[in-house]
């Protein structure tokens, strides 16, 4: 399965703006998967506004899908902060268990303080959470956009502008906000899409290219056994069982994990027999080294709409979440997902019998249609 953006003639055309717009705040706090679905969205809106000071509320854990280590938050738009001008982050998991703790209260104060004090003119919130949506209005913009139906209904509360957000992949539907605001602010019709820019970071660039050739890696697939709740997750075994298969034609496996998941790969580690290899682990290393990889196998999870952000092909594992609305969008790509899989977003822990019911051959047939000269690297 295979999807790609819609291609404009002029996604970089200038507009004219009936109304001043000169600050705009974007509102999506978490997590790594649902801030990269938000890109195409924002830079929509950086197409159409390209003077306006944009910003972006954030979870710190997920800010360097904005802005490189090293990089001020605030400031002129450079590769290594090519989206948004300035940079707002949030703790709200430490702030919500030590809200009264002195430091806390500081940093919540200061992060609230910078936010007013930038009088943004509109918010977007792209989350559609009671608690985005919250943010959003204490902001103090005089305008805040949200879905009409959002994720959470009580949001649907805190905005003054409710847009519906047709489309069925949640892509779709964040662009669909973004056009909604930008016909309130624009003489000429919205732009479809325009390019999605992550930053780019030469510390982090040399780094990666070091630890490859350390390890002797040219060809490498990169395998992302872990996802947010147990029914997302296909066995560590079986990415073991494809790690051997790529090894027996000279193309290596390194397996992306995050904290907590050390577990995982050990797993994945013992039943590769060695051949898997662990990836480095900090988030603008892991966007360096995506953009390196042939390909990348994984589960409804943030590495993997990474890699289809960068345009790098996927074998997507899909259990009980719908490809359709979360699947990889914008890249070469094939979703294997059994007909036994029914959708829910419940967040279960047990695995799924019908992500259990796919098999290491099958995603190694896949990754045969995706990587080039697969027919002669994986005789039948």
């Amino acid at each position: 399965m295979s999807q790609k953006f819609p291609n404009p003639s002029s996604p970089q055309a200038f507009f004219t703006s009936r109304t001043s717009l000169d600050r705009l705040l974007i509102v999506r706090l978490s997590a790594m998967g649902d801030v990269i679905h938000a890109l195409p969205a924002v830079s929509i809106l950086r197409a159409a506004f390209p003077q306006t000071h944009i910003g972006w509320l954030i979870e710190e854990r997920w800010a360097e899908l904005l802005c490189a280590p090293g990089c001020p938050p605030r400031g002129p738009r450079s590769e290594h902060r090519p989206l948004v001008d300035q940079v707002h982050t949030v703790d709200l998991k430490t702030w919500r268990t030590s809200f009264f703790s002195l430091p806390v209260l500081q940093k919540a104060a200061t992060v609230w303080h910078d936010v007013r004090a930038m009088h943004y003119d509109v918010v977007i919130d792209l989350q559609g959470a009671l608690r985005s949506a919250a943010l959003a209005r204490w902001s103090g913009a005089r305008v805040v956009y949200g879905a009409a139906e959002p994720r959470e209904s009580p949001a649907s509360l805190w905005y003054s502008r409710k847009i519906a957000t047709p489309g069925r992949h949640v892509i779709e539907q964040n662009i669909s906000l973004a056009q909604a605001m930008i016909r309130s602010y624009c003489d000429q019709p919205p732009p479809l899409i325009a390019n999605v820019e992550l930053p780019q970071d030469s510390a982090a660039d040399a780094r990666i290219a070091q630890h490859l050739g350390e390890k002797g890696i040219r060809d490498f697939v990169l395998l992302s056994p872990g996802a947010g709740w147990g029914a997302k997750r296909w066995p560590a075994e079986r990415y073991g069982e494809v790690a051997r298969a790529f090894s027996a034609i000279g193309i290596a496996s390194l397996v992306n994990y995050g904290p907590g998941e050390e577990e995982l790969f050990k797993s994945v580690l013992r039943a590769s027999e060695g051949t898997a290899k662990p990836a480095p682990t900090s988030m603008t290393e892991l966007i360096a080294l995506t953009r390196r990889a042939r390909l990348l196998i994984g589960g409804d999870t943030g590495p993997l709409h990474l890699a289809a952000a960068l345009k790098i092909p996927v074998v997507a594992i899909f259990g009980p979440t719908d490809p359709a609305r979360n699947g990889p969008y914008g890249t070469q790509s094939i979703i294997l997902r059994s007909q036994e899989s029914l959708t829910t977003y419940s967040r279960n822990s047990k695995a799924d019998e019908g992500l259990l019911s796919i098999s290491a051959d099958e995603v190694i047939a896949a990754a045969r249609k995706l990587l080039d000269g697969s027919r002669s690297l994986f005789p039948k």
